[in-house]
Protein backbone atom coordinates (compact mmCIF):
# COMPACT_ATOMS: atom_id res chain seq x y z
CA UNK A 1 0.00 0.00 0.00
CA UNK A 2 1.41 3.35 -1.20
CA UNK A 3 1.64 6.37 1.14
CA UNK A 4 -0.09 9.86 0.62
CA UNK A 5 3.45 11.13 -1.02
CA UNK A 6 4.04 8.15 -3.07
CA UNK A 7 0.44 8.28 -4.83
CA UNK A 8 0.87 12.23 -5.21
CA UNK A 9 4.58 11.89 -6.88
CA UNK A 10 2.67 8.51 -8.84
CA UNK A 11 0.55 10.91 -10.06
CA UNK A 12 2.49 14.08 -10.60
CA UNK A 13 5.27 11.85 -12.68
CA UNK A 14 2.29 10.38 -14.58
CA UNK A 15 1.01 13.66 -15.71
CA UNK A 16 4.86 14.93 -16.63
CA UNK A 17 5.90 12.15 -18.18
CA UNK A 18 3.06 12.20 -20.16
CA UNK A 19 3.54 15.56 -21.08
CA UNK A 20 7.18 14.93 -22.05
CA UNK A 21 6.54 12.63 -24.46
CA UNK A 22 3.14 13.99 -26.20
CA UNK A 23 5.59 17.09 -26.58
CA UNK A 24 8.79 17.44 -26.50
CA UNK A 25 9.65 13.92 -27.56
CA UNK A 26 7.02 13.71 -30.24
CA UNK A 27 9.10 17.11 -31.73
CA UNK A 28 12.14 15.16 -31.61
CA UNK A 29 10.97 12.00 -33.40
CA UNK A 30 7.51 12.70 -35.91
CA UNK A 31 7.39 9.08 -36.16
CA UNK A 32 5.73 8.55 -33.01
CA UNK A 33 2.50 9.45 -34.42
CA UNK A 34 0.53 6.99 -32.76
CA UNK A 35 -1.35 7.47 -29.50
CA UNK A 36 0.48 7.10 -26.56
CA UNK A 37 -0.81 7.29 -22.79
CA UNK A 38 0.88 7.11 -19.78
CA UNK A 39 -1.43 4.35 -18.20
CA UNK A 40 0.10 4.04 -14.65
CA UNK A 41 3.63 5.15 -12.67
CA UNK A 42 4.83 3.36 -9.64
CA UNK A 43 7.58 4.90 -8.05
CA UNK A 44 9.21 2.82 -5.30
CA UNK A 45 8.99 4.19 -1.70
CA UNK A 46 13.01 5.31 -1.69
CA UNK A 47 12.26 7.07 -5.36
CA UNK A 48 15.68 4.92 -6.90
CA UNK A 49 13.32 3.91 -9.41
CA UNK A 50 9.69 3.80 -11.23
CA UNK A 51 7.88 1.68 -13.16
CA UNK A 52 6.04 3.32 -16.17
CA UNK A 53 3.36 1.51 -17.93
CA UNK A 54 2.52 3.16 -21.47
CA UNK A 55 -0.36 2.31 -24.02
CA UNK A 56 0.47 2.76 -27.70
CA UNK A 57 -2.50 2.51 -30.07
CA UNK A 58 -1.36 2.02 -33.35
CA UNK A 59 -3.10 -0.12 -36.28
CA UNK A 60 0.25 -1.01 -37.28
CA UNK A 61 1.67 -3.45 -34.55
CA UNK A 62 5.73 -2.79 -36.56
CA UNK A 63 4.75 1.19 -35.52
CA UNK A 64 3.90 0.45 -32.38
CA UNK A 65 6.86 -1.73 -31.59
CA UNK A 66 9.23 0.78 -32.72
CA UNK A 67 7.47 3.67 -30.63
CA UNK A 68 8.15 1.81 -27.59
CA UNK A 69 11.65 1.40 -28.62
CA UNK A 70 12.05 5.42 -29.19
CA UNK A 71 10.63 5.79 -25.56
CA UNK A 72 12.78 3.31 -24.07
CA UNK A 73 16.04 4.72 -25.71
CA UNK A 74 15.03 8.28 -24.37
CA UNK A 75 14.56 7.10 -21.21
CA UNK A 76 17.67 9.46 -19.96
CA UNK A 77 15.93 12.14 -21.56
CA UNK A 78 12.60 11.80 -20.11
CA UNK A 79 14.66 11.51 -17.04
CA UNK A 80 16.49 14.70 -17.48
CA UNK A 81 13.27 16.83 -18.29
CA UNK A 82 11.55 15.56 -15.18
CA UNK A 83 14.43 16.70 -13.91
CA UNK A 84 14.24 20.53 -15.09
CA UNK A 85 10.47 20.32 -14.60
CA UNK A 86 9.70 18.53 -10.99
CA UNK A 87 11.63 19.68 -7.51
CA UNK A 88 13.33 16.15 -6.16
CA UNK A 89 16.68 15.70 -4.86
CA UNK A 90 16.75 12.35 -6.88
CA UNK A 91 14.79 11.34 -10.29
CA UNK A 92 13.82 8.07 -10.26
CA UNK A 93 15.68 5.64 -13.23
CA UNK A 94 12.64 5.30 -15.36
CA UNK A 95 11.55 1.79 -16.53
CA UNK A 96 9.11 1.37 -18.97
CA UNK A 97 6.66 -1.17 -19.60
CA UNK A 98 4.17 -1.55 -22.64
CA UNK A 99 0.61 -1.97 -20.87
CA UNK A 100 -1.70 -3.74 -23.36
CA UNK A 101 -5.23 -3.93 -21.60
CA UNK A 102 -6.34 -1.48 -24.21
CA UNK A 103 -5.86 -3.69 -27.17
CA UNK A 104 -7.17 -6.67 -24.60
CA UNK A 105 -10.27 -4.97 -24.26
CA UNK A 106 -10.59 -3.90 -27.53
CA UNK A 107 -10.56 -7.95 -28.44
CA UNK A 108 -12.57 -8.66 -26.08
CA UNK A 109 -14.67 -5.81 -27.20
CA UNK A 110 -14.78 -7.24 -30.78
CA UNK A 111 -15.41 -11.08 -29.23
CA UNK A 112 -18.66 -9.86 -27.49
CA UNK A 113 -19.88 -7.86 -30.75
CA UNK A 114 -19.59 -10.99 -33.01
CA UNK A 115 -21.32 -12.98 -30.61
CA UNK A 116 -24.12 -10.76 -30.56
CA UNK A 117 -24.18 -10.52 -34.15
CA UNK A 118 -24.67 -14.34 -34.66
CA UNK A 119 -28.01 -14.52 -32.98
Amino acid sequence: MKNNRGKRLSGEFQKEISSVISQKLKNKYPELSAIISVTESDVAPDLKSAKIYISIFDVNEEKRQSSFEIIKQNAGYIRHELAMVMRLRTVPELRFILDESMEHGSKIDRILEDLSNDE
